[in-house]
């Protein structure tokens, strides 16, 4: 009787595809759903906390700019890598990041430690002409950045969206944010961004043998 169920099947293409349908979604499910509710249980590390209006900004013009299309955010659980660029990395230290900036894309150097590397003049000289301080920098430069302003009534709004989204800006926090960055371009605030990468939310576990890099710093 079974094999005669099988033969059904083997000749009738549309039962096959149906079925075939059916078991690709079930596997399909038993293997994203476990990830779903695992990415939803995350939670801060110790000392992560949202950013803050400024470096909000900053991050913004990060990804609107596509610098996460060469250097990536992530620095992976090896030897080589955590030696060179420090702890590696954890979800818990990219709960507040939408879009997460993990990746494995590096014409230039992974970023997740960056800051504090450099003072904010080496990375304002790099920002405007990479080459002023990295000669074989292929980097593109970002001069308009000096201009442009910030405006705080739309980064309110971005604000209260991302309270939505579960990141505890209060109140106070929201109302205070056009003085936050009144006065500041998208310079300062991509700056603010970069030095605060890896300064507070680097899990608090110390790495043996940890060594500076020696590659002369960002392209």
């Amino acid at each position: 009787m079974a094999y005669r169920h099988f033969e059904f099947i083997e000749k009738h293409a549309w039962t096959l595809g149906i079925l075939t349908a059916i078991m690709v979604s079930l596997g399909g499910l038993a293997e994203i759903t476990p990830l779903f509710m695992e990415a939803n249980t995350v939670q801060p590390a110790e000392g992560v906390m949202p950013y803050s209006t400024l470096r909000l900004a900053g991050r913004d013009v990060y990804v609107r700019e596509g610098c996460y299309l060469c250097h990536s955010q992530m620095i992976r659980a090896l030897r080589f890598e955590t030696q060179r660029y420090g702890h590696y990395s954890t979800a818990s230290e990219s709960v507040y990041d939408r879009p997460f900036q993990w990746g494995s894309k590096r014409t230039g150097p992974d970023l997740a430690r960056v800051g504090g590397k450099y003072s904010d003049d080496w990375q304002l000289l790099h920002l405007l002409n990479p080459r002023q301080v990295e000669p074989q920098s292929n980097m593109p430069g970002y001069p308009w950045l000096a201009k442009a302003t910030i405006d705080g009534k739309d980064m309110q709004a971005r604000m209260r969206v991302l309270r939505m989204l579960g990141d505890p800006y209060t109140d106070a926090d929201i109302a205070a944010a056009p003085k936050d960055v009144a006065g500041k371009t998208e310079m300062d605030a991509l700056i603010a961004y970069l030095q605060g990468l890896g300064i507070d939310n680097e899990p608090k576990v110390k790495v043996a043998n940890k060594a500076p890099a020696t590659d002369g710093g960002a392209q």
